[in-house]
């Protein structure tokens, strides 16, 4: 739930967010390295202090004298059940210890804290307790100045006092400076972080909002265009090269390539429309003529057969379409003789084709096999479609001698077909391959303009290439298409 409702807040807000959440973790983790900084300093001098003033104790005590102690610093004699046997006058109450503390104090030193930093309140101490070593023959204690006066005895076992035997000598330090630095420094460490957090995140809101502004004018410009305003492109600045002027040019440049596609598209429309008006128009003009008067039966099917050919021709227009169209890859395996195709099909081309002489040649380059040299990976049937466009074209535009020529040119299968023709002009190669595109000279010859078009998406579906060469004295078209990987044949 949480998490949808940050993804439903501007980018932002969640960008400024997650940069103030991200600060206040390095501020706190600094301010704490500061804090602990300053507390091990501060506790440091305070141990070595109380440390220092224990060591003098213990030695009093141990040489049966009078416990002397520096101003600020409180102490008290234990015994082994925890009873005060002697005191500073500001410690004459209570031990300092709990059991917990006094068993652990018997066997090694202790420290512990009387009181905490928070809330506030006086009184709060730094404890640190010795165990007492027995000292036979000691010298009985002399109370000192400001010491509760317990009469002391010495004993065989050690140190003894009136009360009983020391076992745990105590000292403690007033913790209240120590404790109201640390809270000073708490609370300025606080106002300090917070003021930075506040500083940080208003200068990144300011920066966000100016790194995410062509975000937005993006946005509204994008609005525009999809209200089918045409030949709009984004306001990139000049002279930036951030991810944000990269993602403008990006956009720009698809901008652009949906306007090529959208113009590619309605001439598409528009020249479909138009060739297939013809057919439709010739038969509607057949139906009302048969439809006119009364017609004999020969009439009526010398009509049919007139209505016949224009719907085959509309089957086929429509047929090209779907071939420009739509393009599948050559299943796995599948292979075709390209030399073997050439020569198939040019047998099917008579001598004279559109009035003019054509002789269509097929062969196979000097020195190479047809089972081995020309055999590409490629559907056979898409393969003699290709073939037959291509000499379509060459017989239609081109001029005697035409010849089709197979071979290897590397890791490709080449076939090439040359008529000795006008050519194209220079300027209509880089269109050819569009659909219904025609040269001007080619207007009053029969066709579609889309021969090449499909040539070009089937080699491209093949994984092949199409290149067009022409230099006023003919023309050459060649295909280049994967060549099929030769089997290994059975080792004998």
């Amino acid at each position: 739930m949480m998490r949808s409702r940050l993804r439903r807040l501007p980018l932002r807000v969640r960008l400024i967010a997650g940069f103030a959440v991200s600060m206040l973790i390095v501020l706190a983790g600094a301010g704490a390295f500061v804090y602990l900084r300053v507390r091990y300093a501060l506790d440091l001098q305070l141990n070595e202090d109380l440390e220092a003033q224990s060591s003098l104790i213990a030695e009093e005590v141990g040489a049966g004298g009078a416990p002397t102690v520096a101003p600020g610093i409180e102490y008290q004699i234990l015994d082994s059940s925890g009873r005060v046997l002697e005191a500073s006058t500001g410690s004459t109450g209570l031990p300092l210890l709990t059991a917990h503390q006094l068993a652990a104090a018997r066997s090694g030193p202790v420290r512990a804290d009387l009181g905490d930093l928070f809330p506030i309140r006086p009184g709060t101490l730094r404890l640190y307790a010795v165990p007492l070593t027995p000292s036979t023959g000691a010298v009985p204690l002399t109370p000192s100045t400001g010491a509760v006066p317990l009469t002391p005895s010495t004993g065989a076992g050690g140190t003894e006092l009136a009360g009983g035997r020391a076992a745990v000598a105590v000292v403690a330090g007033r913790r209240d400076q120590r404790d109201e630095a640390l809270r000073e420094l708490i609370g300025q460490l606080v106002l300090a972080n917070l003021a930075a957090l506040a500083v940080a995140s208003v200068v990144g809101y300011r920066l966000t909002r100016a790194a995410l502004a062509p975000v937005e004018r993006y946005r509204a410009e994008a609005t525009r265009i999809a209200a089918d305003a045409t030949g709009l492109r984004l306001d990139v600045p000049a002279g930036r090269d951030d991810e944000l002027t990269r993602l403008g040019h990006t956009l720009n440049d698809m901008l652009a390539a949906l306007d090529a596609a959208l113009d590619r598209e309605r001439r598409f429309v528009h020249d479909a429309s138009h060739e297939l008006r013809t057919p439709l128009t010739l038969i509607s003009t057949e139906i009302e003529l048969a439809l006119r008067r009364s017609r004999s039966t020969a009439e009526l099917e010398e009509t049919l057969r007139n209505v016949a050919a224009d719907t085959d021709r509309l089957r086929q227009l429509a047929d090209t379409l779907l071939t420009v169209g739509v393009q599948a890859p050559p299943a796995e395996g599948a292979t075709a003789d390209l030399a073997a195709l050439a020569e198939e099909v040019a047998a099917s081309y008579p001598g004279v084709w559109v009035g003019h002489d054509a002789t269509v040649n097929a062969q196979a380059d000097p020195g190479t096999e047809h089972d081995t040299t020309a055999v590409a990976h490629a559907d056979p049937d898409r393969m003699r479609q290709v073939l037959t466009n291509l000499l379509d074209n060459a017989s239609r535009h081109g001029a005697p001698p035409i010849t089709v020529t197979t071979g290897r040119d590397g890791p490709f299968v080449q076939v090439r077909v040359q008529d000795a023709g006008p050519g194209m002009e220079p300027e209509f190669l880089a269109r050819a391959t569009g659909r219904f595109t025609r040269a001007d000279t080619a207007r009053s010859t029969p066709g579609t303009g889309l021969g090449l078009s499909v040539v070009d998406a089937i080699v491209a579906a093949h994984g092949g290439e199409l290149r067009l060469r022409s230099d006023g004295a003919g023309t050459v078209v060649t295909v280049l298409l994967p060549a099929a990987v030769r089997q290994a044949g059975p080792v004998g």
